[in-house]
């Protein structure tokens, strides 16, 4: 019912949130718990990143395909961040949830390319196409990547 995310610890000289990040694997369950009964309540609810990251994320891992414990966040206290990570094939991968129209390429994940080192960084979002961002980072609409 819940997918509890691990941080990833590398000493790359940041000071990290070492606290783990919980999701709720079923967004239905999370608007029944928050009385969100329609689309449009949703849209109007102060929780609306957090149903659509909790979705994201749980599509995401299952596209995936990695245990649970493989599976991270990274975030040092500067306000970087990874919403996933995690190494395949001996090399570092992510996925940045954004809840926007047409996400742009941010310091945040130019700091994550750099100190994770990323092959890639994905950065899923409620669009229709997927385009690049800069170099070793695309955007990825959520229906891309599986069965919602």
């Amino acid at each position: 019912m819940v997918r509890l995310l691990q941080p990833w610890q590398v000493n790359i000289g940041n000071r990290l949130i070492k606290q783990p990040q919980l999701y709720l694997r079923d967004s239905g369950l999370l608007h029944v718990l928050l009385a969100i009964r329609s689309p449009r309540d949703l849209a109007a609810h102060n929780k609306l990143g957090a149903s659509w990251a909790g979705r994201t994320l749980e599509v995401a891992a299952r596209a995936i395909g990695q245990r649970n414990e493989a599976l991270a966040f990274w975030a040092p206290h500067n306000n970087a961040e990874v919403d996933l990570f995690w190494q395949e094939h001996g090399r570092n991968r992510a996925v940045e949830v954004k809840y926007a129209d047409a996400p742009r390429f941010t310091r945040s994940m130019a700091s994550a390319m750099t100190n994770l080192e990323l092959a890639h960084l994905w950065v899923v979002y409620p669009g229709d196409r997927a385009y690049p961002l800069a170099e070793g980072v695309s955007t990825l609409p959520l229906t891309g990547i599986g069965p919602c």
